[in-house]
């Protein structure tokens, strides 16, 4: 039995393997995932190199924790907060912890067939420079 909780706690840990191909099996074949208003990327393959991104400025201490998902009329909202430090290439070594969510459509087999994400763009890259709390 499908069970969204279930669903959505196993995606966050998908984004913590540092593997994105894991991210991209949430999602069904006919898919997009937009990130701030920003270019979408179609498909597993281009999801998975959006997760990538983000997954290379934090290969060592990603986590991606589940925080709640709302039920709304046009959607449902998983909501989460990333922590890490920004040791990447190109890393400042700085600690972030932002939050954020995403409106998902799912499909019939409960997958995500559209997400569209949001969090504080400005606030994370001011944490990526000078960390979290300055």
């Amino acid at each position: 039995m499908y069970d969204p909780i279930v669903f959505a706690k196993s995606y966050a840990q998908a984004w913590c393997s540092q593997n994105p191909d894991f991210v991209a099996l949430f999602y069904a074949e006919n898919c997009s995932l937009n990130i701030n208003n920003s270019t979408p990327s179609v498909g597993r393959t281009a999801i998975a190199k959006s997760a990538k991104a983000f997954m290379e400025n934090f290969p060592d201490d990603m986590v991606v924790a589940f925080d709640k998902l709302v039920k709304t009329p046009i959607g449902t909202e998983f909501h989460w907060t990333l922590t890490g430090t920004n040791t990447g290439p190109n890393g400042t070594g700085k600690k972030v912890n932002i939050s954020g969510f995403e409106l998902w459509q799912l499909d019939e087999n409960g997958l995500i067939k559209e997400s569209k994400g949001s969090f504080d763009g400005e606030e994370y890259s001011r944490q990526i420079k000078y960390g979290v709390g300055y």
